[in-house]
């Protein structure tokens, strides 16, 4: 008899395959070997911060605001908030959680291009996952007239190639066609005979508010959308382009809104423009290109708290860790 989910999921998080597991440095206590799903955070309290072995841990939460690199710094009266929030997020999509802690895990060690390909597997494997059709589940896919305007805009401007998101009704959401309006404009740029630089941002209230949910699991076989994703990649583009590439943000960057234009070589963002990864709590993980682009820029502990915990960071910590690389007013 087969067992049920929940009971496969209470097996696997016993035998280290997922969940969490949270040891706390400050009490000097040894790093447990985790399984290779489990979620391992390093958890300070007080204290000059631990000398010990950091390598094996996915997140670390400090007390001390300040906290450098890797740390995620927390002001002391919300540590606990901040970590029960956390294990609440892997406790309800376990599966996604764990395999974001993998990928990341792995990304640095890989070329940008590999560490894309890697995602890309990862996502479509979780495509169909019971997370994910749960999540799905709950939210029917809504019909939208599409306002016939063209996904990107193209603006020659002396030495600069300006590309903007023109999708404002829907907050610039990625769809299909925006992605490979994108990756069209990020091939012209590269194969310009004049090299131009390249700005990329976004027309209306927000540079994106990432991936268009009414597209997620529409893709009728799961191994060839791997396949497009790999060919069509606007992160990995953008990256090829980054020597001469500025994205510049403002208000909602979700998803695929920061996921792609941190692969450019400067970024900048406006006052009160917030960031997040969303995808883990849908039971999926960073679909495009941020499990490649944002650890390069911030570290991959920091990386896997965003893409597990689904929280927002604001512009003054995205600063501070060098998500972006400055404040525009």
């Amino acid at each position: 008899m087969a067992r049920p989910p929940g009971q496969l999921i209470a097996d696997l998080t016993q035998l280290g395959g997922a969940g969490a597991v949270v040891v706390e440095l400050s009490a000097g206590e040894p790093v447990p070997q985790a399984g290779s799903g489990a979620v391992l955070i390093g958890l300070h309290r007080s204290g000059g911060l631990p000398a010990t072995d950091l390598d094996p841990f996915d997140i670390l939460l400090s007390a001390d605001p300040g906290a450098p690199r890797p740390w995620v710094g927390i002001a002391p009266n919300r540590l606990e908030a901040t970590l029960g929030a956390l294990l609440a997020a892997i406790a309800a999509q376990p599966v996604a959680a764990a395999v974001a802690a993998q990928v990341l895990r792995a990304s640095l060690a890989l070329t940008f291009d590999q560490a894309l390909a890697i995602e890309s597997g990862a996502y479509s494997m979780l495509l169909a996952s019971d997370g994910f059709k749960a999540w799905r589940a709950g939210r029917p896919v809504r019909s939208r007239l599409d306002a016939g305007e063209p996904r990107v805009l193209i603006e020659p401007d002396r030495a600069m190639l300006r590309l903007r998101l023109n999708r404002p009704e829907v907050r610039n959401a990625f769809d299909a066609a925006m992605r490979d309006a994108l990756c069209d404009a990020l091939r012209f740029a590269a194969e310009h005979p004049d090299q131009p630089a390249v700005e990329l941002s976004g027309v209306g209230p927000a540079f994106s508010a990432g991936g268009d949910l009414d597209e997620f699991g529409s893709a009728g076989d799961v191994g060839e959308a791997h396949l497009i994703r790999t060919l069509r990649s606007p992160a990995g583009l953008l990256h090829r382009l980054r020597d001469r590439a500025t994205a510049r943000l403002h208000g909602a960057c979700v998803g695929a809104g920061i996921e792609v234009p941190a692969a450019a070589g400067r970024v900048t963002a406006a006052a009160g423009a917030f960031f997040r990864l969303p995808e883990v709590s849908m039971g999926l993980i960073p679909g495009a290109g941020g499990t490649a682009s944002i650890p390069r820029r911030i570290g991959r502990r920091r990386a896997a708290y965003m893409a597990i915990s689904g929280a927002d960071i604001d512009v003054n910590t995205a600063l501070a860790w060098e998500l972006i690389d400055a404040v525009k007013t």
